[in-house]
């Protein structure tokens, strides 16, 4: 009897961990449908991409599980930041008065796409509709992407009180208390339409979403975008969001990177263009800046970089300029003085302004110039200005003989 026992307990003792054994080990294999149903139950998403290296960027199609019946949102954005900034001089509603508050980062990525489920294509459509006058906070509004648009509402902004005095002298003005999350957001937003200026650049509406939670999208990463890393994030709400899935994006020569820009460029391209250009300039007595700043806008880039890059490639042009001229003896110094030192001044003022005003008055007033200096040019070509030229180069030659024979009387009187 006793060893029946003894039997029956080691038979027990066996069956049991072989039971523990087998669970462990089914456990551990589970399928992966089953884990990832767990997963979605836990609140969690499920995302891959069909591609985790670019070169000189290129399309990324994005696919993943989310909990069933819910919105899902895709945050793609690049590890490279860049300086974004806004002067808010915008009268009150309350008060009507214009705050000029100028508000700026250096946090802003240099690549940010909200991927919105594609039921929301109508609410770009209609932002489209007002032109100039589209909402960023509008359309994370009316799409419910309030709670997870992340990224940008964390970057550190500053602002300053600022004023036209303040510009002159070189300053931004007056540094303000830090805003709160809130208003940090909210003004992230206003910074992200200054930096990218389209709502295309930053919103698109292409994420299918199906019954069982499963989506789809794609985002393309334009040829000039930074080089390094690029975060994806799918997002449900605030709390129940993906893994960040990291992308590298390769540039290689003759592409550079231009940090303060955010771009990427040919680099060929500018250099050609600025040799035809400056040989044109130089002709005319200029550096050919003034040709060269909306061509390099018109390439894509800020207009504030364009101003200040612009600046010492003049120096260049203008010193190899200033040797031939001077050679032919077509310099008159004191003229060139008093032109470089007004020039100084509002060399120290103009980079401040610069940096308040945005793209669109960049252009109004750059072109303003460009069409009085055209306007001048031709009515200097016009019949009646080189006839009205002619007498005036007759006066002058009679006046300059009438000096010259005086000088010489003068002369002969004295011996």
């Amino acid at each position: 009897m006793k060893q029946f026992l003894t039997f029956i307990t080691i038979l027990i003792v066996i069956v049991s961990f072989s039971t523990v054994g087998y669970a462990q080990k089914a456990a551990e294999t589970k399928p992966a449908e089953q884990k990832s149903a767990e997963a979605l139950s836990e609140g969690k998403i499920e995302i891959k991409v069909d591609k985790n290296q670019l070169s000189g960027g290129g399309k990324i199609t994005i696919t993943g599980k989310a909990p069933a019946g819910r919105d899902v949102y895709i945050e793609v954005w690049s590890e490279k930041t860049v300086r974004a900034a806004r002067l808010d001089s915008d009268p009150d509603p309350r008060t009507g008065k214009r705050p000029y508050i100028f508000y700026m980062t250096d946090e802003m990525p240099g690549f940010y796409k909200l991927i919105l489920p594609e039921k929301y294509k109508s609410v770009l459509e209609e932002e489209k509709a007002k032109g100039k006058k589209w909402s960023v906070s509008e359309i994370i509004k009316k799409s419910g992407a309030d709670t997870v648009y992340g990224y940008p509402a964390k970057i550190k902004i500053d602002r300053y009180q600022t004023t036209l005095w303040a510009s002159i002298i070189g300053s931004r003005g007056t540094k303000l208390e830090p805003m709160d999350e809130k208003e940090n957001k909210r003004r992230s937003m206003q910074l992200l339409k200054a930096r990218f200026r389209s709502i295309g650049a930053i919103f698109s509406s292409n994420l299918k979403i199906e019954e069982n939670g499963s989506f789809k999208a794609s985002v393309e990463l334009p040829s000039n975008v930074a080089p390094g890393k690029y975060f994806v994030v799918a997002k449900v709400d605030k709390d129940i969001k993906s893994e960040p899935v990291v992308i590298e994006n390769v540039v290689s020569f003759p592409n550079v990177y231009l940090p303060n820009a955010g771009r990427t460029v040919n680099i060929f391209w500018p250099f050609l263009l600025t040799l035809a250009i400056t040989t044109f300039g130089v002709v005319m007595g200029a550096g050919g800046g003034f040709i060269l700043n909306p061509v390099l806008v018109m390439l894509g880039l800020p207009h504030t970089v364009v101003a200040g890059s612009v600046m010492p490639t003049v120096l260049f042009s203008q010193a190899t300029g200033i040797y031939n001229y001077s050679k032919i003896k077509f310099i008159s110094w004191k003229l060139g003085i008093t032109l470089g030192l007004a020039m100084a001044v509002g060399g120290f003022i103009g980079p401040k302004l610069t940096e308040l005003i945005t793209l669109e008055q960049y252009k109004f007033l750059f072109g303003w110039v460009l069409i009085i200096l055209a306007a001048l040019m031709f009515w200097q070509t016009t019949p009646k200005y080189l006839e009205k030229n002619k007498k005036e180069q007759a006066i002058l030659k009679e006046f300059k003989k009438r000096a010259e024979e005086a000088a010489k009387k003068k002369s002969e009187g004295g011996k």
